[in-house]
């Protein structure tokens, strides 16, 4: 079969729950473990044989991915165009105003995937899989959750065979376990007959075509147990970068870092990054590049992002530390480690509001913005700092604006 991919990426408007790590840079061009988010769905994608294009679909300024996509083409040997969406009109309607484009060249079926989802994706099985349903008919990617989680996702009820016979997006009551994973196959006989309402709202994916497909019998789900989450807010960015490591360690055992400094578990660092002999890192820890860590330096659990300095002795754990933000001397930057409940089967990342109901920060990780400077021997702990602010004391549990 041949196939294309489209990638959601939504826009400026979306994924505001993200900042401020998103207000540098799109969301979906977030470095987690070392590379771009989306350019982990472009990897996986590219293992799948028949693959002929890549469309990044949104409605950011084109100029924001141009390098990301003329690199992109240049490692993955693929084509991948960026399609700006005149006006936002919903998950399906971009598929929409550019059928033309990606329908071009006859492909047998096109991915489309959620671009703040992450996990390690079955593509090569959602491919083998579509080839054997016949009609014009839909896969979709399901995982599961807990049954009090599930009614945050799209709940997917289904017969022995895998045909969807039931579909709700976000429902009100308990409907089944099983959920969407936000990664689809279609054939390109669905993607030809969806059309835009007559009163020219948009159209929705979750709302409006996989509800119609399941009730046409045309739905079909392939059920995954491999790690599978999403990114909705910047806290989750830390859970993702500790599974995209270990997943390196299957595919690209290189990227991960083995000396240098003294390397705990699961780290990648950046070549053009300095990181002092005395330094301690890991486990789960990704350098960006240009980024100076000093001697006697501990770092744990967090991302450093490119040009960041973390100077002599300062200690920085389960945080964000934004571009070209400098950590003082000795001070120490913490957050709280989030993460499902291991205790819990197919127990999911919550996505928590940034403020509990009494009104206090909700306990997360810490996220310093970008060009944050900390005073020596100070203690960040709990805080979301936004970009440019400089601290020359203390804080806990607060938003600096």
């Amino acid at each position: 079969m041949s196939f294309k991919a489209v990638v959601l990426v939504g826009g400026p408007q979306k994924g505001t729950r993200f900042r401020p790590l998103s207000l540098q840079l799109p969301k979906p061009l977030f470095p987690i473990a070392g590379v771009p988010l989306i350019e982990h769905h472009i990897d996986q994608l590219c293992q799948l044989s028949g693959l002929s294009e890549i469309l990044l679909l949104g409605f950011y300024p084109t100029e924001l991915f141009t390098d990301f996509i003329d690199r992109c083409q240049k490692t993955y040997r693929v084509s991948i165009k960026y399609l700006k969406e005149p006006n936002p009109l919903g998950t399906a309607g971009g598929l929409v105003s550019f059928k033309s484009t990606i329908l071009s060249g006859d492909p047998d079926a096109v991915f489309v995937i959620n671009a703040d989802v992450c996990g390690d994706l079955p593509i090569t099985d959602m491919g083998a899989k579509i080839d054997s349903i016949s009609g014009t008919s839909m896969l979709m990617l399901t995982t599961e959750a807990t049954r009090q989680q599930s009614i945050n996702f799209g709940s997917v009820v289904t017969d022995s065979d895998g045909k969807v016979i039931h579909y709700v997006d976000k429902p009100t009551t308990f409907v089944s376990t099983n959920i969407s994973c936000g990664v689809y196959l279609m054939k390109a006989e669905v993607i030809r007959n969806l059309d835009l309402p007559l009163n020219g709202d948009g159209i929705w994916l979750e709302t409006d075509v996989l509800p119609q497909l399941a009730a046409s019998g045309n739905l079909y789900a392939l059920h995954t147990t491999r790690w599978w989450s999403q990114t909705k807010t910047a806290a989750a960015v830390l859970y993702a970068n500790r599974h995209y490591l270990r997943l390196y360690k299957r595919r690209y055992a290189a990227r991960l870092c083995k000396n240098g400094a003294q390397i705990i578990g699961d780290v990648f660092i950046d070549p053009s990054a300095k990181v002092h002999p005395t330094a301690k890192i890991g486990p789960n820890v990704s350098i960006g590049p240009n980024a100076v860590i000093g001697k006697g330096v501990r770092i744990k659990e967090s991302i450093i992002l490119p040009e960041a300095n973390i100077e002599e002795n300062a200690c920085v754990l389960q945080s964000v530390i934004g571009w070209r933000s400098v950590v003082g001397m000795w001070a120490r930057i913490e957050g709280i480690p989030l993460e499902p409940n291991p205790n819990v089967p197919f127990a999911k990342m919550d996505n928590k509001p940034l403020f509990l109901p009494d009104g206090r920060l909700t306990p997360s990780l810490t996220i310093l913005g970008s060009d944050v400077s900390v005073a020596p021997e100070t203690i960040i702990l709990n805080c979301v700092v936004l970009p440019y602010k400089e601290l020359t004391c203390s804080y806990k549990n607060q938003i600096i604006l």
